[in-house]
């Protein structure tokens, strides 16, 4: 690994030292890839993923951020169907910019609170 990857790993590690996720409050978390976008919410306290949306889920946008939008808005959809408002979101690391702040601002957009 490099230098880079490991600063981002030290950074994830001190923010999950931090950020729980629980059945009421699922965390919001990313992962982000050079060519994809992953985005899952995951309950800490049982273990559990509830449910996961990422850029390859016949996400039809031109642009990377585009398509993370998109993703953003998949996965808020799915939470509303199962009674999900408030998430706690994990941006992994990562610097809240580009890809990121697009997941966040279209999660919000289309009704999840965090």
């Amino acid at each position: 690994m490099n230098n880079q990857t490991n600063k981002r790993i030290h950074r994830h590690k001190r923010v999950r030292a931090t950020v729980r996720g629980i059945s009421s409050r699922p965390r919001l978390s990313v992962y982000r890839s050079n060519r994809s976008l992953y985005v899952q919410l995951i309950d800490d306290g049982a273990g559990k993923t509830l449910m996961a949306a990422h850029s390859r889920d016949g996400v039809s946008a031109k642009t990377k951020t585009d398509r993370a939008g998109e993703v953003g808005r998949i996965i808020a959809e799915k939470a509303k169907k199962h009674n999900i408002t408030h998430v706690v979101f994990d941006r992994g690391g990562y610097r809240y910019h580009g890809r990121i702040k697009a997941v966040a601002d279209a999660a919000r957009a289309a009704g999840l609170v965090f």
